[in-house]
Parts: structure tokens; sequence; C-alpha cells
């Protein structure tokens, strides 16, 4: 006769065993990202590499985004192996045990659970695609359309300005030099775009521009790598002041916030792209008899 009392005692010690496992690696990898957020905001070179990162890998947050330049520092585009089976790549068999834990979304879109991320070093198959804007292109056109759509202030033209755009705060107004190239243009809409939403028409306490400005850059420098538009690096060098005295949880709601706008808006051209993509695909209807 089978000891059921001793069985469902030894699920029981396996299960709290497993659930202090699961949680000791939980808190290691929220350490992890603390560091690697602690680092990102201390060290220009890693908010240049970060920026980099976070144009490259849009749909993923900060936190994961940090825990890969600590744990992989070498990687470019990464994905767990769900991601990677959706744009028809796979793991490569040695390199399954060399992968990042980062946060997923747990079964049925409940939760975060831990999962192994991949750089695409590591798996093979389709090429990956991304998203080019060229000058003079209906594209550029629908990206631009797009962005400043978003911008939470009128927008006026002004030829006589230096620059391709610039949002003034007191007059509460976003004005557009139209005789800049296509690239500038959306670099320069971009952060003057984000500004805007920064200040939101004045109802944001203590709103500094000028505080504001690398944030800005780096909602347009994210795009800009995001849809392959050539733009300098923000200037970091101020990085440390700005983030000076600041708790790790402060800076991660600066990244967080400049990774949602950027997302946001990158999404939304993505969105507008395809539809421009389904017209063109389909063929205009004939008149009928």
């Amino acid at each position: 006769m089978a000891n059921l009392e001793q069985i469902v005692s030894q699920k029981a010690e396996n299960d709290t065993r497993w659930k202090a496992q699961q949680q000791s690696e939980r808190e290691n990898t929220v350490a992890l990202q603390d560091a690697g957020i602690m680092q990102i905001t201390s060290s220009p070179e890693a908010y240049a590499r970060y920026l980099d990162m976070q144009g490259d890998n849009p749909a993923y947050s900060v936190g994961n985004i940090a825990l890969v330049m600590v744990a992989l520092p070498q990687a470019t585009v990464f994905g767990t192996r769900d991601r990677w089976r959706a744009l028809n790549r796979s793991v490569m068999g040695e390199e399954m045990n060399n992968g990042v834990k980062i946060f997923a979304r747990g079964p049925m879109g409940r939760g975060y659970v831990l999962a192994d991320a991949y750089d695409v070093s590591q798996t093979q198959g389709r090429d990956l695609k991304r998203p080019v804007l060229k000058e003079g292109s209906k594209g550029m056109e629908t990206a631009l359309t797009t962005v400043l759509n978003y911008a939470v202030a009128p927008v006026v033209i002004d030829k006589e300005l230096p620059v391709p755009a610039y949002y003034d705060p007191g007059s509460i107004e976003l004005a557009i030099n139209p005789d800049f190239p296509d690239h500038e243009a959306f670099a320069a809409i971009a952060a003057e775009v984000a500004q805007s939403r920064f200040h939101a028409k004045g109802a944001t306490p203590g709103y500094n521009r000028a505080e504001c400005e690398l944030d800005a850059q780096s909602v347009s420098y994210i795009l800009c790598r995001r849809f392959g538009i050539e733009r300098p690096m923000p200037e970091t060098e101020r990085l440390p002041e700005l983030y000076d005295g600041w708790e790790t949880e402060d800076r991660r709601h600066a990244l967080d916030t400049i990774q949602d706008m950027s997302k946001k808006i990158g999404r939304s051209i993505d969105k507008n792209l395809e539809v421009d993509k389904q017209r063109t695909r389909t063929p205009p209807r004939r008149p009928g008899r």
C-alpha cells in the first residue's frame, strides 16, 4: 500500500523549496536590474549604449534592457524563444544554456515570469527586417505627420527659425521651419514634440526646458534609431549631474517615461505605415456599369 502521507509531505516540501528558489531568482534579477539602471544613469557611455539598445529593441522595458546590458554586454537585438519563433528564427542548440534572464508576460498575459532571452547572434533563421524611412518618401511623410499629431501645442510655420523645430513653453507653440531636410526635421520635431509633452501646456510643476533636454533628445534618438534615420547621439556630458542624488526607482521612472513616449509614437508610426502599405496593395475599385 502506497504511503500517501509521505508522498504528500514530500510534495509540500518540494513545492516550498521550488517557491523559495523562484523568489530568490526574482530578487537577484531585480538587483541586477537596479545595478544596470544605476550604471545607465551614471555613465555617459552606458547611457549612449542604452539608447542604441532601446532603439533596436523598442518593445522591451528599461528593466529588461538593463538586464541584457549587464549580463550580455555584446548583445544588439534580443528576444525570448517565443519572440524569435514569431520572427521565424530559432535559438541554436549550443546556445540554449547561454540565455539571459528577463521578465516576460506570464501565461494568459497575467503577471510577469522569468524567461531566457537570447541575442540575435545566438539564433538562426530568416533575416530580420527593419523599417527605414527615406528622404522624400511617402513613409517619411506619414511618420512626420504621426509625430506632429503627438504635439501638445499648436503647430506653426516659421521660415526664419534657425533650426528645424522649436517648442516655446512661453507661447506654448511648436514652430516648424519646413526648409530643412526630412531626416533633420524628423529628429528635431520628435525632440520638440517630447518637450511639448513634458511641459503639458504648463500643467507639469517645475518644468524646465533645459533640464528636460536630454530626455527629449533621447526620445528623438530612440525613434530615429528605430526607423533607420541618422542623427547624432545626444550630448550626455551632464548625465551624472542630472541624476545626482536620485534614488534607483526615480531613475527607473525617468527612463520609463522616455521609453514609454518613444514606444507609443513608434507604434503609431508603424501602424500608419502599415495602413499606407495596405492601401498600396489594394487595387482601386472599378466604377459600376
